[in-house]
C-alpha cells in the first residue's frame, strides 16, 4: 500500500514505512490517519487470516472502506 499526503506545509518531511505500506507526506494529522488505516487493513488481514497479495482488488475495497468506517473516515 502507498500512502501519499498532499497538505503538509509545515517543512516538515514525513516518511513511514511498515509491513505492506510506505506513507508519505501530509499534515501531521493526514500522516498520522495514514497510519492508522494502514495498520489497522494489516490487522484485518491477519485477523482473517490473509495476506495482502492474496485478497482481489475488490475484497481489499471492501476492507479499505470498512477500515475507514470504523475510524470515522469518508
Amino acid at each position: 500500500m502507498l500512502g501519499v499526503g498532499f497538505d503538509g506545509n509545515d517543512g516538515q518531511t514525513r516518511i513511514t514505512r511498515g509491513e505492506n505500506f510506505m506513507l508519505y507526506g501530509g499534515s501531521e494529522q493526514t500522516h498520522e490517519v495514514m497510519q492508522e488505516t494502514a495498520v489497522k487493513i494489516n490487522e484485518r488481514l491477519a485477523r482473517d487470516g490473509r495476506r495482502l497479495e492474496d485478497v482481489s482488488r475488490a475484497e481489499f475495497g471492501d476492507i479499505c472502506r470498512d477500515v475507514v468506517e470504523s475510524i470515522g473516515g469518508e
